[in-house]
């Protein structure tokens, strides 16, 4: 009996390629081990097919979109995972270091906050930072002017491939 949601090989073999290109054209690294991103792939291709959206695959979705915004691939703890630990929280995404051997993948823990405080946020409104609007620095790259809002400016510019200490905190 075939499973709807099943992806077949072509079609993980074809995303994977795809995320593997997108990847390195922005500074990024799809994880070298090659089966396990393909297995973290075709979860990605499920959730889209169950909920519409490719949430994480080492994540339980809420199947709301705006509910889980934050865990759609790449999920904005994506860059401050790969800075503090190596690997986004299910290791499809990996940092240079890990790339070539110079770093261990170790456990990420994980930062999305509990489901009330995103519930909550849903239902009001309410800013998840607390009261104040602006809860990370803004960060610019001196070379293109990408902004971006994180604790930590990237490893890499997305846009121009610049290195980190090529950001000025901007706000």
């Amino acid at each position: 009996m075939n499973n709807p949601l099943m992806p077949t090989d072509d079609e993980v073999e074809k995303l994977w390629a795809k995320l593997d290109k997108e990847a390195r054209l922005g500074g990024y690294n799809i994880n070298p081990d090659k089966e396990f991103a393909k297995g973290l792939v075709r979860g990605l291709i499920i959730n889209e097919r169950r909920y519409g959206y490719s949430g994480c695959p080492c994540r339980l979705a809420a199947n709301n979109k705006e509910v889980d915004l934050d865990i759609i691939c790449p999920c904005y703890y994506r860059d401050p995972d790969l800075t503090d630990y190596g690997a986004c929280y299910c290791a499809l995404y990996v940092s240079e270091d890990v790339m070539r051997g110079r770093r261990e993948l170790s456990p990420v823990p994980e930062r999305r906050p509990p489901i009330e405080r995103r519930m909550k946020h849903e239902a009001t409104g309410a800013d998840l930072s607390g009261s104040l609007r602006l809860s990370v620095p803004i960060w610019r790259c001196l070379v293109c002017g990408y902004l971006c809002g994180r604790d930590d400016p990237p490893e890499i510019c997305p846009i121009c491939k610049a290195s980190k200490e090529r950001f000025e905190r901007f706000i």
